[in-house]
């Protein structure tokens, strides 16, 4: 059985006869769920067994960007919410250590929600180091406006996922701390010089190279190409990402759907397997969308292939043993501090 270097969206609760037969034939790596998937823990439990019964892989990838504040798809009143990643920046800011201990702690939290109800990655942490002036596309999505702080935040959180079973996926890699627009709705452009690029966007991402996953950026950095965004540049994925940043773990494009991509979806997809992005993402469920995504998407092989096998073996194991009532109250304790 092939499978297709694609991530895919679907469009409710529940899979349409369209959908089961769309996926069974193309052959998707994984999915991925938004709110609209979302209502409560049984419906999100028979979605990804349905998802997963298509293309006939028990640990087919099943994302969600679970990150907390404002970005967060499964929420109340089946699952509690959790702090924004600035408000974890902030906790204990008088002791690091304890600091670093509640946002792996919360991140471990949101694995033991994920893993639940079957979702195995979650796209988080956000490595992302704002800037003054900056769209609040990404605001307090971010840690915190200094790199180390990202970092070390960053790789607790990603911690505390790989510990409950769950793939943590770095975002938006070299940075998209600096866009002045939202990506989601048009193409930003970065004109930093390549000495502020590396010593504050990209320091975050190379301190956390290691880890299995990494989501590109919709987003022009003038001194890397002037021409491409990240996803869809050979510079900037061959010569940054891969080379000055030292990510070999699997690439995956930001969503093919946003405005910030120009040309048919086939163009954006081969345009970004042709830079050297592993793996496709569309989000919006939109078979007409996906479609050509599909078409485009090679077979997963090679180094794309050692890459997704190689994630999938972090979270080979039983998870961490957690008493989510007590970590719980400890988490809602040190949120309720900085409130």
């Amino acid at each position: 059985m092939t499978t297709r270097a694609f991530i895919a969206g679907c469009s409710g609760l529940e899979l349409t006869p369209q959908e089961r037969a769309f996926f069974r034939e193309a052959l998707p790596w994984g999915f991925i769920l938004f709110r609209r998937n979302i209502d409560n823990p049984a419906q999100v439990r028979a979605l990804c067994d349905a998802l997963r019964e298509t293309v006939g892989r028990a640990d087919a990838p099943i994302l969600i960007d679970q990150e907390g504040g404002r970005v967060q798809r499964m929420g109340p009143p089946h699952w509690p919410k959790y702090p924004s990643g600035r408000t974890y920046g902030r906790l204990h800011a008088e002791d690091p250590v304890a600091q670093r201990e509640i946002a792996r702690l919360g991140a471990r939290l949101i694995a033991h929600d994920l893993l639940s109800v079957g979702i195995n990655v979650d796209c988080l942490p956000v490595l992302d180091v704002p800037v003054e002036g900056a769209h609040d596309v990404i605001g307090d999505r971010a840690y915190a406006r200094e790199p180390d702080k990202v970092a070390v935040l960053g790789r607790a959180a990603a911690e505390g996922l790989l510990a409950g079973g769950v793939l943590p996926v770095i975002k938006h890699v070299p940075g998209h701390g600096r866009a002045g627009v939202d990506s989601h709705l048009s193409l930003p452009v970065v004109d930093a010089s390549m000495d502020e690029l590396e010593s504050r966007d990209f320091k975050p991402f190379r301190i956390l190279a290691d880890m299995p996953l990494a989501m590109s950026a919709h987003v022009v950095y003038t001194a890397l190409d002037p021409d491409n965004p990240a996803t869809t540049s050979a510079r900037v994925v061959q010569d940054v990402i891969r080379s000055r940043i030292g990510f070999d773990g699997l690439l995956m494009t930001d969503d093919l759907s946003m405005q910030a991509l120009s040309g048919t979806f086939r163009d954006r997809a081969e345009a970004a397997i042709r830079a050297g992005c592993d793996m496709l993402l569309h989000c919006n469920g939109r078979l007409d969308e996906m479609a050509p995504v599909a078409e485009a998407a090679p077979e997963l092989a090679d180094s794309a292939r050692r890459r997704a096998e190689s994630a999938l073996r972090r979270i080979g194991h039983e998870p961490e043993p957690l008493d989510p009532v007590d970590a719980r109250a400890r988490l809602d304790a040190a949120a309720s501090a900085v409130a």
